[in-house]
């Protein structure tokens, strides 16, 4: 059987924030920029807090199946939920995403190196 490799999005909104919490994200904003953005197993964390309140955590996950996926993305949700509640941030409107790259399409690249032949 294959290992099939799972990138996992959950989106949210950060709620009733007290000031001491928005500074202490905001003096963490540069290692959360999203241009630094990666999906990491222990999932990764992107805000601007300056434009919204708004963040996404990414996750990289696997299973041998297809229904594996689902399972994946509730251990992200949980994963998700126990980070904004250890540091107490408050948060709502969670909602998941989750792809499949074995079912992704290829890019122009691979499909080019697919269909040269061998030598």
């Amino acid at each position: 059987m294959t290992t099939r490799t799972f990138r996992i999005t959950v989106r949210g909104v950060f709620d009733g924030l007290g000031d001491g919490q928005r500074a202490e994200l905001l003096a963490r904003a540069a290692e959360h920029d999203v241009l630094r953005a990666a999906f990491t197993p222990e999932g990764h964390l992107s805000y601007d807090l300056a434009a919204r309140s708004a963040f996404t955590f990414r996750f990289l996950d696997s299973g041998e199946a297809e229904e594996d996926i689902l399972t994946a993305t509730e251990r992200a949700e949980a994963s998700t939920r126990a980070w904004l509640t250890e540091r107490g941030y408050g948060y709502k409107n969670l909602r998941s995403s989750a792809e499949d790259l074995s079912e992704a399409p290829l890019g122009k690249r691979r499909r080019r190196a697919l269909t040269r032949p061998s030598s």
